[in-house]
């Protein structure tokens, strides 16, 4: 079975002129991501075993990208970057593997071997991403590992909104209409109260970070989860 690349470029002529044709042409299964939220949607379906990332990406941190990745799924991280980083940024990124643009397409599909067979990795599946869900029939919010906590009636609303887009960012103006009849009126700042709630009841009584992202000046993005463990670790931090 071929290895399963996903390619996370903002490069759209790199992207798929040069990179996904390169490892299609070398046997690999490739597909390409323009950003962060596409990937991580599909994530939710389809199982990768290695990431090429740009850490360069124009609107995301490559860095805290490859971070999360690194901590919730068990995908080998190749980094591509424009620039030099000393060991210390390298390190702080956790990848697997760094290359320099321009990519050569013969050390590319090189090291993407050499990656797999580093790792460890078998067979796809293993990125394969685990759900934060809702059951409709009580209250509560369920973790990737089946522990659940008892939400209140705001907090199963704004979950609601979230996790019927996973990894989508939902605008506060939704999350406010879903929350109220009276969206005019409704104070902004109680929403961020409620989302910060909602965050610290997860951690308190399961130990786990729930993967709410903020995306300042626009909503806010429930990302999908691979690896209870690792937010276990989180939380403690």
């Amino acid at each position: 079975m071929p290895l399963k690349v996903a390619v996370l470029e903002d490069d759209s002529t790199l992207r798929d002129d040069i990179l996904i044709p390169g490892l299609i042409a070398s046997g690999f299964d490739a597909e390409g991501f323009g950003i962060a939220a596409d990937l991580y949607r599909r994530m939710l379906a389809m199982p990768f075993d290695v990431i090429v990332l740009d850490i360069g990406l124009p609107d995301e941190d490559g860095f805290e990208v490859a971070r999360y990745l690194r901590a919730h799924s068990k995908l080998a991280i190749v980094a591509l970057t424009g620039l030099r980083f000393d060991e210390a940024n390298k390190s702080a990124a956790q990848a697997d593997a760094w290359l320099t643009k321009p990519i050569d397409m013969e050390v590319l599909t090189a090291v993407i071997a050499n990656t797999r067979r580093r790792v460890g990795i078998g067979s796809s599946g293993d990125s394969t991403v685990k759900k934060w869900r809702l059951d409709e029939y009580d209250w509560a919010l369920y973790a990737p590992d089946g522990r659940s906590v008892e939400l209140g009636l705001s907090e199963r609303l704004i979950m609601e909104q979230l996790l019927a887009a996973p990894g989508e960012v939902v605008p506060r103006e939704d999350l406010i209409v879903a929350l109220t009849d009276s969206a005019y009126d409704f104070d902004p700042h109680r929403l961020e109260m409620l989302i910060h709630r909602l965050r610290r009841k997860v951690s308190s009584v399961l130990n786990l970070s729930l993967p709410l992202r903020t995306v300042r000046g626009k909503g806010y993005t429930m990302l999908p989860t691979a690896d209870p463990r690792a937010e276990s670790r989180e939380a403690a931090e």
